[in-house]
């Protein structure tokens, strides 16, 4: 018969095993991320200035505005950092708040969906070096996606430009 002694101290063995797979950050806020969809790059902005940027994939039809459901685009305009998941296919995730309503509301008219789902996340093993492969999202290495996911919090602008 095992201990209760040594039933806790196996538990907190396993426990201290488990180590968390996210990284901190305590540096200045990011009050906002501006995607330069062209340029392929991002930068993650205190305020004024520039303290991380970040070269990306896009959609495996990048130029344009997002207008529907699977047409490959990344949006453009202003939207916010609206959800997180740490357990993405896709490494690590966060959502941004495509479609507002305006996209919404301009899909309606076209008689189209709109689509969703929209997220900067890591990268998969079998997308590595292919160009522009995401459905509409930005893609970045799974590096790149631990320090970006610990240093954006829900609420943080972003803004797409073409």
């Amino acid at each position: 018969m095992i201990s209760r002694r040594l039933m806790i101290i196996g538990a907190a063995l396993g426990l201290a095993g488990c180590g968390t797979r996210f990284k901190e950050y305590n540096g200045p806020e990011i009050t906002r991320i501006q995607v330069f969809k062209q340029q392929r790059v991002m930068h993650l902005v205190h305020h004024n200035k520039v303290l991380r940027a970040y070269r990306f994939e896009l959609g495996f039809a990048p130029a344009g505005h997002k207008q529907q459901e699977g047409d490959g685009r990344t949006p453009e305009g202003a939207y916010f950092i609206n959800r997180r998941n740490p357990n993405s296919n896709f490494h690590l995730s966060i959502g941004i708040s495509y479609p507002n309503e305006y996209d919404v509301a301009v899909a309606r008219q076209m008689g189209v969906k709109p689509g969703g789902n929209i997220f900067i996340h890591g990268t998969p093993k079998y997308a590595f070096g292919r160009p522009d492969w995401t459905w509409g999202c930005i893609a970045v290495t799974n590096d790149e996606m631990e320090d970006i996911y610990a240093m954006v919090r829900d609420g943080t602008p972003i803004y797409i430009y073409p």
